[in-house]
């Protein structure tokens, strides 16, 4: 969104030091000006801001309908960096690897602690943050996408703007059959900030679980998602101000349209249920 210039050339320069074949890099400007980027880089400028998924979803564009032009992306926030210059082989490698594969979840760890925050884990058993496995999230800032998943499934749901976009296209990966990975060895430095911060947030992530469950889930399973994150809000014990803005995202997450609905099959909920993250947490 351009206020970050700094963090965005250091994040460019990671990106150019990677081992192997070069990256090709796209820079967007979600409602604001993209300058002063190394040669090479290539800028998309958007007019209005189009939140976290709709500039992700140009992005993915430039490379190609549905990035067919490349095998894979990256994506990655642009106040990140990426510590280590082996990062994009390992995910040549994991890639190569598991024909299956179809999302790599990095880890973010914060630059001057190298502590990883325990939400950053996309998994309930978020304890160890050190140890690899499979999954059935991702995160949007720190991640790699076979394009043949985009090709299949869809890209990210513009109408989401921010928050829970990234589980909405895990859900449907998984439900074609794909796997995702989270690599605690592929690794992006981020400053560790609350997700709070964002003048959104509580209103968004209301609204967009209820409008993840109504697209994605067997009817059965849509009051059982939703009332389970209304008690988990309320033992959080969030201020008024907060609950409030939260329960505004609720109900307009139930009154608005969310777009198509595709529930997932009820093999594709044990397949999730197995990896120990069923579809109602």
């Amino acid at each position: 969104m351009g206020n970050r210039p700094d963090e965005l050339r250091a994040l460019l320069d990671s990106v150019a030091k990677q081992d192997g074949d070069p990256i090709e890099v796209v820079v967007v400007g979600n409602g604001a000006p993209v300058i002063d980027v190394p040669d090479g880089v290539r800028t998309v400028n958007l007019p209005d801001n189009l939140g976290i998924p709709g500039g992700r979803n140009v992005g993915i564009e430039a490379f190609g309908p549905s990035g067919s032009g490349v095998d894979a992306l990256l994506f990655l926030d642009d106040d990140g960096l990426l510590p280590c210059s082996d990062t994009g082989e390992l995910v040549r490698e994991a890639f190569a690897a598991d024909p299956g594969l179809g999302i790599i979840s990095f880890r973010i760890a914060d630059p001057e602690t190298g502590l990883t925050q325990r939400r950053h884990v996309p998994r309930l058993r978020a304890s160890d943050p050190l140890r690899s496995s499979r999954v059935t999230t991702f995160l949007g800032g720190a991640n790699a996408v076979r394009t043949t998943v985009l090709a299949e499934v869809g890209a990210l749901p513009d109408e989401f703007f921010y928050a829970h976009e990234e589980t909405d296209l895990a859900w449907r990966a998984l439900d074609a059959g794909w796997a995702i990975d989270y690599r605690a060895d592929m690794v992006l430095f981020h400053p560790t900030m609350p997700p709070s911060r964002h003048a959104v947030y509580h209103r968004m992530v209301a609204r967009n679980r209820v409008w993840l469950a109504r697209r994605n889930l067997p009817a059965p399973l849509v009051p059982v998602y939703i009332g389970v994150w209304v008690l988990l809000t309320l033992a959080r014990r969030p201020s008024l101000p907060a609950l409030k803005a939260w329960f505004g995202g609720f109900k307009e997450g139930w009154r608005t349209p969310c777009g198509p609905r595709r529930p997932m099959k009820w093999r594709t909920v044990w397949r999730l249920t197995r990896l120990g993250r069923p579809p109602v947490i």
